[in-house]
């Protein structure tokens, strides 16, 4: 799964850790999130888009095989 979360993060000009604590979740998974390592469960990615004023769409794209 490809995200933007980092290119939004940058937008808004907040660090991993700004992006976890408002999500309730560890630095380390919102790190293996954008290094598409771990994929969030739907109400994470939720809460994620959320922080962005986005829809989960606009911030995670499934690719081929998921």
């Amino acid at each position: 799964m490809k995200n933007r979360i980092r290119i939004e993060r940058a937008i808004l000009n907040i660090t991993q850790a700004d992006l976890a604590e408002r999500v309730q979740v560890s630095r380390q998974t919102i790190n293996a999130i954008e290094a598409g390592k771990y994929s969030p469960t739907l109400a994470l990615g939720m809460k994620i888009a959320q922080q962005f004023e986005k829809t989960v769409n606009e911030v995670f794209e499934l690719e081929e095989g998921d």
